[in-house]
């Protein structure tokens, strides 16, 4: 499988293959494959988003019992964990110097 360079905005979720298209936090190497599977997460976070925003709505759900926001937070950690996997040296030291994954196993359950 070919591999392409991919720019990718989590914040925003684009993912682009030109550099200058948009703005930019990470740079990838991935399949084709690889990036339908990092829209399918980018697209269940706007997904979870949106539900979330419904539910807020609901003022007697305390944060830490919103099943939409653990959603969020898993989806985001498999985010930058596979950007992490994929990603440019630069990429991965910037990944690492956030901490994010500090606690986080391959099997997607995070000591936090």
């Amino acid at each position: 499988m070919d591999r392409k360079t991919y720019y990718i905005s989590v914040g925003a979720k684009e993912i682009s293959q030109i550099k200058t298209a948009s703005p930019y936090e990470l740079e990838i190497k991935a399949t084709d494959e690889e990036i339908q599977k990092l829209r399918d997460i980018f697209n269940d976070m706007y997904t979870a988003e949106w539900s979330g925003f419904i539910r807020s709505h609901v003022p007697y759900v305390q944060y830490h019992y919103d099943r939409e926001n653990d959603a969020i937070d898993r989806d985001l950690m498999n985010v930058y964990q596979m950007l992490y996997e994929l990603g440019t040296p630069e990429t991965k030291r910037h990944i690492e110097s956030m901490g994010i994954l500090d606690g986080f196993y391959e099997d997607g359950h995070t000591t936090m």
